[in-house]
């Protein structure tokens, strides 16, 4: 048996709004909208992971959703342009990651990072 997706749900009052901040963030894609449900997407191929936590490591939060860039730098000034409040400042970690964290509209703690 091979896992072929796995795909996040964000419960949100309004799809449209939460559509629009990681449309305009990451520059994903409407791949399906029912109204109810919109499913974004990159174009990308994707490994399949789940990872699970205590932390999420240098003392953070454990984040709902890790979203992996090939710019890390560009997102974070993105959002910062964007007005988005950072959690977790841009940050070179000793695993071998750079990264920041923000939350989306619903309160879901992103960890954005890169492998420079």
């Amino acid at each position: 048996m091979t896992v072929k997706r796995i795909v996040s749900n964000i419960a949100a009052s309004s799809v449209a709004d939460i559509q629009k901040f990681y449309s305009d963030l990451f520059d994903l894609h409407v791949v399906m909208d029912h109204g109810w449900i919109a499913t974004l997407a990159s174009g990308e191929t994707a490994s399949t992971q789940l990872s699970i936590a205590t932390e999420g490591g240098s003392g953070t939060s454990v984040p709902d959703l890790s979203i992996e860039v090939d710019d890390v730098d560009a997102v974070y000034q993105k959002a910062k342009k964007l007005g988005h409040h950072i959690e977790y400042e841009l940050t070179d970690e000793p695993w071998g990651v750079r990264r920041f964290y923000l939350s989306d509209p619903t309160g879901k703690l992103l960890n954005v990072l890169a492998h420079p």
